[in-house]
């Protein structure tokens, strides 16, 4: 009995030894294999492939300082996410930092009481370089065709995940671009078409601002590329431009120009006040449509749409715009207070500008307040050329009558602006070349062009009428011989 107690303390000694044995060696292993991870721990990075981002301010000029301002604060925000400044390809004429008008030189501000987002922010293409077609090359990751710039481009693989967003000035069935010609709807779903035939991604989101930019996708984007877009505004109303100055809440009083855009600021500070690991891109785009109706008053807002592949809208934020963990904590019912703000539409943002301008200035001396009420009145000029010359082409293709109803009609939801995209562009090369370029405010008149070839008038008849309707003598600084056309 003795013996066999003495046995059973044996064997329970050497158990204990050997599980001890055990702990001392998996901590052993664990000071020295510290990053070896179950299934379930690794981390969300190694789930994804690589985030790719182009960011677009498709204008120039200090009147339209909004555009850039966006796409600097967008920078900033994906890169505190963790996005590569390799991985971020951005688009923008960098003439606001330092412009004369600028108040503090090198510095650019999105919001009246923002910090500079200019600072770090690459020049991938600027100035003359950017270019639609510059956008299709990077889009396309095609190094050989680009022109100019960085040369950087979206070099994704199968797996990689693309985030794309634009501000500007837009018109129905086109984006304006600082350089001659636009960037048209059509032109650019083929780019799309093309970009996901060569596999190249996983998934795709785009943010689109600007106006009427819901006509760039309606009754042209495929659900099948694995691409899932938001835009500012439906196919035929105006995005808004706000934080400008004599608004509430005002830019500090040095800032004669609005310092962002309202669908714009709503995404980006929404991304900012949320944890972007749990919250879906379904859900941003619900803080976002509601935003920038304004909180339903849509006089002073427009409606967000979407448009591609809608079972991507369940995914996380942080999938395209990483995560920045100063967020993690946040309160993911924190969507900012409900302040309606006070806004302008993107085509009269530029003429609010000058009107400052002009005012700032109303003790000058050295003729630069008479300079500034010039390009006032040659800005109304040409406004009122261009809506009285389509006006009186109308009247001559479609009679007094029918004119202005055939050139304002629009169609049905799920079509297309216009049947024939090289019909569009002949029809405003021709009208360009005897009424003047139609610069970004003649961009709102782009469905009156469509609705001149989708009622079948030829190129030759279009000509006939807009020599008739416009003598070119009038017109020497519109002509679009040194900038380009617009098609």
């Amino acid at each position: 009995m003795a013996k066999s107690s003495a046995a059973l303390k044996s064997c329970f000694i050497l158990l204990v030894m050997m599980v001890f044995g055990i702990i001392v060696n998996c901590s052993q292993a664990s000071r020295w294999e510290s990053t070896i991870k179950m299934p379930t721990e690794k981390e969300d990075d190694e789930e994804i492939g690589t985030r790719w981002a182009v960011l677009v301010a498709g204008s120039q000029g200090y009147g339209n300082y909004r555009h850039q301002a966006d796409v600097c604060h967008a920078y900033q925000l994906l890169r505190k996410g963790g996005l590569k400044e390799e991985n971020i390809v951005v688009f923008m004429y960098d003439d606001i930092a330092t412009s004369d008008l600028n108040p503090k030189p090198g510095v650019i501000i999105n919001h009246p009481q923002g910090q500079d987002v200019y600072a770090g922010v690459p020049k991938d293409y600027t100035g003359e370089h950017v270019t639609a077609k510059n956008l299709y090359a990077v889009l396309l990751g095609d190094k050989d065709a680009v022109q100019g710039g960085s040369g950087k481009v979206i070099d994704s693989k199968p797996d990689d995940r693309i985030f794309l967003y634009y501000a500007d000035h837009g018109g129905p069935g086109v984006l304006g671009m600082p350089n001659m010609p636009f960037l048209y709807a059509a032109d650019f779903i083929e780019v799309l078409k093309k970009k996901h035939a060569s596999g190249s991604y996983k998934e795709m989101v785009m943010y689109i601002e600007a106006c009427e930019s819901g006509s760039i996708f309606e009754g042209l984007m495929p659900e099948d590329l694995n691409i899932y877009v938001t835009t500012a505004s439906n196919a035929e109303e105006s995005s808004w431009g706000t934080y400008c100055p004599g608004m509430d809440p005002p830019p500090p009083p040095e800032y004669i120009t609005c310092l962002g855009d309202l669908y714009s600021i709503a995404w980006m500070e929404d991304s900012e006040t949320h944890n972007l690991k749990k919250e879906t891109i379904q859900e941003q785009y619900e803080s976002v449509k509601y935003r920038t109706s304004n909180y339903n008053t849509f006089a002073a807002g427009s409606h967000v749409m979407e448009y591609g592949n809608r079972s991507i809208k369940p995914e996380a934020l942080y999938l395209y715009q990483g995560f920045d963990p100063a967020t993690a904590t946040l309160n993911q019912n924190n969507i900012g207070g409900k302040r309606r703000l006070e806004v302008v539409n993107q085509r009269d943002a530029n003429l609010l500008f000058l009107w400052h301008r002009y005012n700032q200035l109303k003790n000058d001396k050295s003729g630069k307040k008479e300079e500034t009420l010039n390009q006032i009145k040659e800005m109304m000029t040409h406004r009122t050329h261009l809506d009285t010359s389509i006006r009186l082409v109308g009247d001559l293709l479609f009679g007094p009558h029918k004119g202005s109803s055939t050139l304002s009609v629009v169609r049905s939801p799920g079509s297309p602006l216009v049947d024939d995209w090289g019909c569009l562009k002949a029809m405003v090369r021709v009208f360009e070349s005897h009424c003047g370029s139609l610069t970004q405010y003649g961009m709102k008149h782009m469905r009156a062009f469509a609705n001149i070839c989708n009622s079948g008038v030829s190129v030759d008849t279009m000509k006939e009428a807009s020599m008739v309707v416009c003598n070119r003598n009038d017109l020497k600084l519109r002509i679009p011989s040194s900038g380009g056309y617009s098609a």
